[in-house]
């Protein structure tokens, strides 16, 4: 299963590109044996509408855009489920193994990701019901996809 970050919101060079860069290298290197293939990171420009509504709507149209015909969504909102990080690994390979051949992990704007997309996605998570900036959500994000290709793996995980 190919699998694309796509983010409303452009990352600056810097100390927090280069962690997300890291941990998505390391699970561009651990995904792979495991059927789980890190395709790309899709960056949009935030929307300059007018209205929060508006403005969600354009960014979900960028989404809709650029996602694969068939593929899986995931959705990283606050008003989401909180899994633990195995089952965050349990979901992707529940989709690996259901056929999926693309997925897509959103993270939206400051607005947040229009409603029609919560319809849409196969699943909505938290990281937590703080506010995160959209940097830390990033290196997050690509952390948890490198521990779940170490627990897919079978490698101890030490809150097992």
């Amino acid at each position: 299963m190919r699998i694309t970050l796509f983010a409303v919101g452009r990352l600056k060079a810097g100390p927090e590109s280069e962690l997300a860069s890291r941990y998505l290298d390391r699970f561009a290197k651990s995904g792979g044996a495991l059927g789980l293939d890190f395709a790309r990171t899709i960056e949009v420009a935030e929307s300059r509408a007018s209205t929060a509504e508006q403005r969600k709507r354009e960014e979900a149209a960028q989404l809709t855009r650029a996602m694969p015909e068939g593929a899986a969504l995931i959705l990283l909102d606050e008003r989401g489920k909180t899994p633990d990080s195995p089952g965050f690994a349990d979901t992707l390979a529940r989709l690996r193994d259901d056929g999926r051949r693309d997925l897509v992990i959103a993270i939206g704007g400051a607005d947040g990701l229009d409603q029609d997309l919560h319809a849409k996605a196969d699943a909505v998570i938290c990281f937590g019901r703080m506010t995160w900036p959209h940097q830390l959500v990033r290196i997050m994000a690509a952390e948890q996809l490198y521990r779940a290709a170490t627990i897919l793996s079978g490698h101890p995980y030490h809150r097992a």
